[in-house]
């Protein structure tokens, strides 16, 4: 029992991704189940997924029946490609202080890099993965890796 994966080669978010289950057992297989990461995902010889997310990064497997018995597929990974980001800090501050910002991300290949945004300004503020706010705005994060930008939600600082 074997699994190939099309279309093979990288996958990134928001692709559509076809497993499909062989078997050269005699007699032929009756049915097939799908297995990510060992729990029971569906039935028949093709499994499809649309629009694919980093929650389908898992470990896949298909279990072939005919009437002498079962076979599983050896063991086939997802790894979807995407970037991702989040922002942490937002305060009050007082004017002459700072609040520093936190951009996170768990993008896959992890994010190259990072850059600050203050909202209707057209160029970056910052870049890295913190930045310091001196002055009150709603700012935003972007992440950057080889699979495109994300950016994050928009967090606000105020000063008093």
């Amino acid at each position: 029992v074997s699994v190939s994966i099309s279309p093979s080669g990288k996958i990134v978010e928001g692709d559509s991704v076809t497993l499909i289950c062989s078997s050269d057992s005699n007699p032929p297989a009756l049915n097939f189940s799908w297995f990510k990461g060992g729990t029971f995902a569906g039935s028949g010889r093709i499994y499809s997924i649309s629009n694919i997310s980093s929650d389908h990064s898992e470990e896949y497997k298909c279990k072939s029946i005919n009437e002498h018995g079962e076979k599983y597929s050896d063991v086939v990974t997802l790894n979807v490609m995407n970037v991702s980001v989040s922002i942490t800090g937002s305060a009050e501050i007082v004017e002459g202080d700072s609040v520093t910002l936190i951009c996170r991300s768990d993008s896959n290949p992890p994010a190259l890099n990072f850059s600050w945004f203050k909202e209707d300004e057209s160029s970056a503020v910052g870049s890295g993965q913190s930045f310091s706010a001196l002055q009150s705005g709603h700012f935003y994060c972007e992440a950057h890796n080889q699979h495109g930008s994300q950016r994050s939600d928009t967090v606000t600082v105020t000063v008093e």
